[in-house]
């Protein structure tokens, strides 16, 4: 042993790498733990889900990402429970290992409000395996359907629904009305994949309400204009095979995908602390928790208000920000400096809706359509975690902009998976 303070990083996600990042090579041992090896650029999950980018081209490997970190340690396993008097932290396996500091940063899931039931039926996003199945989902759809229109000699409806009209939901709304009406186009020929319904479903009376009223209005404009029916004050309260319930009306539909509700890693719980209606950890300002100031939680796991009054958002920026500041805060508390209190620096938001379409906000000002959609692909290439997948993600999107191909149209399982989509699809039959 070195007899250096060691610091455990729970989760290799923007908040954890973050974190990881400023400690490396500093007087501190770091180890950092996952349940995958691999750290995965969240906002373009998306794009692997509707066939553009194929799922290497926005996962990096931890290992990697450190290699040349020499005081950081990566392992490939999952924490489930903490002492944190004690100072230790419990793994799946029954490894107990020691901390001096500790770094919580295992993220989010979707959550279904009490009807975990429906994710069989309706899909989140939140990683690659999520993506990759949602992709399958996707394209089964339309090949199931040109099946059945050569066999039959009649094209049925094909039905896309999207619940929830936030950023993930508008921005999976949007690739696949564009897949239907253009991508896929020219593919098939016993259908016609531009009459494909695409349904978006949002409680409230605007889609991306964070963004205010006048870009909200652009957005939910841009989207009817590539052929997606948005249905605002519409909540979905029942989800079976095939259909979706909003109010009294079932809507049938070959896929469901869920873009609404958010609930923190349960290892929020297992710290043994106060939590919000979201299973998120209400820290100090410093992002520590209140008895114990050795323990950090950051990222979506972490309820911090801000000044204003307004909840730090779950985004990826913030939890960058709380990576860097935690890790900080150590290294000035070992050289004997105060720590810093966390202040959230709002560098915009923006969301794309489809090709050349988007919005954005930013230094106080408001774009829309081609503008907004140049500002949001500068920005996902840019922060995109290594050079070979910026050169990649680059020409996927130079390629699919000037032939409207989708470069990852796979479709992937075996033969007992091909036969549940199926059976699944004809549920609503």
């Amino acid at each position: 042993m070195s007899g250096k303070p060691k610091v455990i990083i729970i989760g290799g996600g923007f908040g954890g790498l973050w974190a990881a990042k400023t400690l490396a090579n500093q007087p501190v041992e770091v180890t950092l733990f996952d349940r995958k090896n691999h750290h995965v650029f969240q906002p373009l999950l998306y794009q692997v889900a509707t066939a553009v980018l194929s799922p290497g081209e926005i996962a990096q490997p931890i290992r990697r990402i450190l290699a040349k970190v020499k005081n950081t340690e990566v392992i490939l396993g999952e924490a489930v429970s903490f002492d944190n008097d004690a100072k230790t932290v419990t793994l799946n396996d029954g490894s107990t290992i020691g901390y001096d500091y500790l770094i919580v940063a295992a993220g989010a899931r979707h959550a279904y409000f009490g009807h975990d039931d429906w994710e069989t039926s309706a899909p989140g996003l939140k990683t690659l395996e999520d993506a990759v199945e949602i992709r399958r989902r996707v394209l089964l759809a339309f090949e199931l359907a040109e099946r059945d229109a050569y066999l039959t000699g009649k094209q049925r409806q094909l039905n896309f629904v999207v619940v929830g009209g936030g950023p993930t939901g508008v921005e999976l709304a949007g690739a696949i009305a564009d897949i239907a009406r253009q991508a896929l186009a020219g593919d098939f020929k016993a259908i016609d994949t531009r009459k494909t319904n695409v349904i978006l479903f949002e409680g409230s009376d605007r889609v991306l309400g964070s963004f205010g009223p006048e870009l909200a209005d652009s957005a939910k404009r841009q989207l009817e204009q590539i052929g997606v029916d948005v249905r605002l004050n519409s909540f979905v309260n029942e989800i079976d095979p095939g259909r979706v319930k909003v109010g009294d009306e079932w809507v049938e539909c070959d896929v469901v995908l869920w873009a609404t509700g958010v609930a923190a890693s349960p290892l929020g719980k297992a710290l043994g602390v106060e939590t919000d209606n979201a299973g998120r950890v209400l820290v100090e300002p410093d992002l520590s928790l209140k008895y114990h100031p050795n323990v950090f939680v950051i990222g979506d796991m972490a309820s911090l208000t801000q000044e204003n009054g307004e909840p730090v958002p779950g985004v990826s920026p913030a939890a960058m920000q709380m990576g860097t500041l935690t890790a900080n805060n150590i290294l000035a508390e070992l050289k004997g400096k105060p720590r810093e209190k966390f202040t959230y620096w709002d560098k915009g938001t923006m969301a794309t809706i489809g090709r050349s379409k988007a919005i954005a906000k930013a230094a106080g000002m408001q774009f829309k359509g081609f503008i907004a959609w140049l500002m949001w692909l500068f920005l996902h290439v840019f922060f995109l975690i290594g050079f070979r997948n910026r050169l990649s993600v680059m020409f996927s999107w130079f390629w699919a902009y000037l032939t409207r191909e989708r470069s990852a149209r796979l479709i992937t399982g075996d033969a007992d998976e091909m036969k549940d989509a199926v059976d699944f699809i004809r549920g609503r039959e």
